[in-house]
């Protein structure tokens, strides 16, 4: 008989999360893979999220792992980090924490009813987000000429008037397949809607529609000063609340409310 899994249910402004912690005799890390995290994953027969992250003992401490709802893996996950981190710094007492990811060591520090997590400098490089050949990035031969940007995983942000009247369930798997991005892509549409206030919905990758995203969100603030359109500190209105993002000179620093929801027993 298979061993059952404990997970926690987690979620940063309705973009939620199965976290799966596999230390202090918790199951073997290579029982989470691509097939556990697609059942997982299924709204109706499954548990449902956005994304699935897995914490393991590292070479540099606590270590975590990402998938998307389809399997595939990401390097980073804004708002599953803040969450974690949360729950680590209640649990331990600590008010600064050092999260290793494939992104790289991610800082998070306690702000009162919030968590704040470090993403990391941003990349801009068309090789580094990576793109499939050399183009400029602040205006990607799109139609719309978006910005790409690398927060560990690659991202693709239109600006646009009006972001609720664009149909993202048209763009987003349009823009995420096309053969610019190797790697496939997450899309963002924003629209200025106030000093340094910007509008934003996503399209994630290998997910589809979230209500927020943390690394888009960091994404689109860097995109958005890279167009004179705000400064580097911006407020992000997501379909699922607020997030404040700083473009400081140590990274991208993103703040904002955590929630953990449940905690439960996997038995499939």
């Amino acid at each position: 008989m298979v061993a059952p899994i404990p997970f926690m249910k987690m979620h940063g402004l309705g973009n939620d999360f199965v976290v799966i912690d596999t230390r202090d005799g918790g199951p073997d890390p290579a029982r989470v893979d691509a097939a556990l995290a697609r059942a997982m994953a299924d709204r109706h027969r499954g548990i449902g999220f956005d994304q699935l992250a897995l914490i393991r003992d590292g070479a540099e401490g606590l270590h975590l792992d990402f998938w998307n709802a389809d399997g595939s893996r990401s390097a980073a996950c804004g708002n599953a980090t803040r969450c974690i981190a949360a729950r680590e710094m209640a649990r331990t007492g600590a008010t600064t924490l050092a999260i290793a990811t494939d992104h790289g060591t991610l800082q998070a520090r306690s702000e009162g009813a919030e968590v704040a997590v470090n993403m990391g400098p941003p990349e801009t490089r068309w090789d580094r987000i990576p793109l499939s050949r050399e183009v400029e990035t602040d205006a990607l031969p799109l139609e719309g000429a978006p910005v790409a940007t690398s927060m560990g995983n690659p991202h693709c942000t239109f600006f646009v008037p009006d972001a609720e009247a664009v149909d993202l369930a048209e763009l987003g798997p349009r823009i995420e397949h096309d053969p610019l991005f190797p790697q496939r892509t997450n899309v963002q549409v924003a629209s200025v809607i106030g000093p340094d206030r910007l509008r934003m919905r996503v399209w994630e990758r290998g997910t589809g529609i979230t209500l927020a995203s943390g690394s888009s969100s960091c994404a689109t603030a860097v995109a958005a000063h890279r167009r004179g359109l705000t400064g580097r500190a911006v407020t992000i209105v997501l379909d699922g609340g607020t997030l404040r993002i700083d473009w400081r000179a140590d990274g991208v620093w993103m703040t904002g409310p955590t929630a953990h929801v449940f905690d439960g027993v996997w038995h499939g």
